[in-house]
């Protein structure tokens, strides 16, 4: 079996050569990290976890016409996804006072917002992801204003959509990251949503304990970070309601078609 190019590796994932012009195949890794990989470890079964909950997200996106790069789940670890050219931002869309914020601008945590607020993060990890303003973004030509907008519309939809299917598992989405890119198809291009949606990107607390169900349980030295994760695709209907809490990874169910 020919070895497959590599094209990209982050902190938590693989990109792959696709099998077909335009395609990549993007593998999920067990890396947990958090303050830009200062901070690293791996948990074995969180790719797999991660994986699965971002393909049941994306295919539910791709149905009512929210544009993603994900074509198909492949295996456990990867997926089938459209190249893209994606934007050095990272826009993240926040419900409820959390992390830097709530350090940012003094509001304590689990304070319900005004409304639904939009940031934009400059992607460099060697300066930590940077907050920047728009004025940044169309002076150093990250992204020119029509594109600022369609960025804001597609952030505003995902929120909408993912606020109202996490709320019926009886769970609080907080805040989120979403990454977007680029598609050229022919001599048009459309802006889509790129990378993942899992909870190692989203705040997510339980409504009735406000546990924390994300990332935040490594970032803070909680623990239970693959059991919370596990909690999330088990109310999702993606796990064996008889699936060990211990043992060499999660046991996932067969994907809806």
């Amino acid at each position: 079996m020919s070895r497959r190019r590599r094209i990209y590796e982050g902190k938590a994932k693989i990109l792959y050569e696709g099998p077909e012009p335009g395609t990549l195949v993007q593998f999920f890794k067990d890396d947990a990290t958090a303050f830009n990989k200062k901070k690293h470890e791996v948990v074995e079964g969180k790719g797999v976890l991660n994986n699965r909950i971002s393909e049941y997200i994306f295919n539910h996106m791709n149905r009512i016409g929210i544009p993603t790069h994900f074509i198909k789940r492949i295996n456990m670890r990867e997926q089938l996804i459209r190249e893209v050219e994606i934007i050095p931002l990272e826009i993240v869309v926040r419900n409820i006072a959390a992390g830097s914020m709530s350090k940012r601008l003094g509001i304590p945590e689990g304070e319900v917002l005004p409304r639904s607020i939009i940031e934009f993060y400059y992607k460099a990890d060697e300066l930590d992801d940077p907050i920047v303003s728009e004025e940044h973004i169309t002076a150093f030509g990250w992204a020119n204003p029509q594109e600022i907008d369609d960025l804001m519309s597609l952030a505003i939809r995902v929120n909408d959509f993912l606020t109202g299917l996490f709320l019926g598992v009886g769970i609080q989405l907080v805040d989120f990251k979403i990454e977007c890119g680029r598609l050229w198809e022919n001599d048009l291009m459309r802006i889509v949503i790129a990378d993942e949606i899992s909870p190692d990107s989203c705040r997510l607390w339980d409504m009735e304990t406000n546990e924390k169900l994300d990332k935040d349980r490594f970032r803070r030295d909680m623990g239970g970070l693959l059991e919370a994760y596990r909690e999330v695709a088990k109310r999702f209907g993606l796990m064996n309601e008889n699936e060990p809490q211990r043992g060499t990874g999660p046991v996932l169910v067969k994907s809806d078609k």
